[in-house]
């Protein structure tokens, strides 16, 4: 994966038109959806090794679309966010996610990172009217204790939209009868190689999407997993 500019979202392709999916199944076997949209969602965020920090601050922001009648990857965001209370990155953090210091000093605050993922999604098509989306996490940490905690530390507000979420790895536990695994577990046992980075928060949503749009060819239906109040 190529270097973005800090601060900046980046699309994948130019948009096609949304709307919400028919009622019928799709021709290419992918049963009807509780939604129309996924929006696949990796944080990355401040962390030492061996050691746990609070808050820990998210530092990259990233999402990707996926069409939940196609399975088709229709857009993708990414922002920097800039931390405030560990605003040093450790050694640990950067060897890990390939974030430099440089790129979140340029990054923009958590209030400005939400309201420009809320703009994208606007622009994407997904909010308001009769299409509905959810997002898919590997995990429950991103929005059951991450951004949670980070919103309460900092008495910030966000969305309703984040407080439920489908965690891909119960999802996929299920569908394989197998026991929950990481990303890279996923990917193996489904004879998928691991693209990009693994933690670049952007190359790990792109992954997570992989293994959503084979859960889906294989005729999996994806309901909410975990939600907070």
């Amino acid at each position: 994966v190529g270097v973005k500019a800090a601060g900046a979202a980046q699309r994948a392709h130019p948009k096609p038109p949304i709307g919400p999916v028919s009622s019928s199944s799709s021709s290419n076997g992918i049963r009807k959806q509780p939604f129309d949209y996924f929006v696949v969602l990796d944080f990355e965020a401040t962390c030492e090794d061996g050691r746990k920090i609070y808050p820990q601050e998210i530092i990259e922001f990233p999402s990707v679309l996926v069409n939940a009648a196609t399975g088709a990857v229709e857009d993708e965001f990414q922002v920097y966010v800039r931390p405030t209370v560990h605003a040093t990155l450790s050694k640990f953090c950067t060897e890990l996610t390939g974030i430099s210091q440089a790129t979140v000093d340029a990054g923009v605050s958590l209030p400005e990172a939400i309201a420009r993922h809320h703009a994208w999604l606007q622009e994407c098509g997904v909010l308001g009217g009769s299409t509905t989306f959810a997002f898919v996490t590997c995990g429950d940490w991103d929005l059951r204790t991450c951004l949670p905690d980070e919103l309460r530390y900092f008495n910030i507000s966000a969305q309703n939209y984040f407080k439920r979420w489908i965690n891909v790895k119960s999802v996929f536990a299920s569908e394989r009868n197998v026991r929950p695994m990481g990303m890279a577990g996923m990917l193996r046992h489904m004879n998928l190689a691991l693209e990009g980075r693994h933690h670049s928060g952007l190359d790990d949503c792109r992954n997570i999407a992989r293994i959503l749009q084979a859960l889906l060819r294989n005729g999996a239906v994806l309901n909410i997993t975990g939600t907070v109040r």
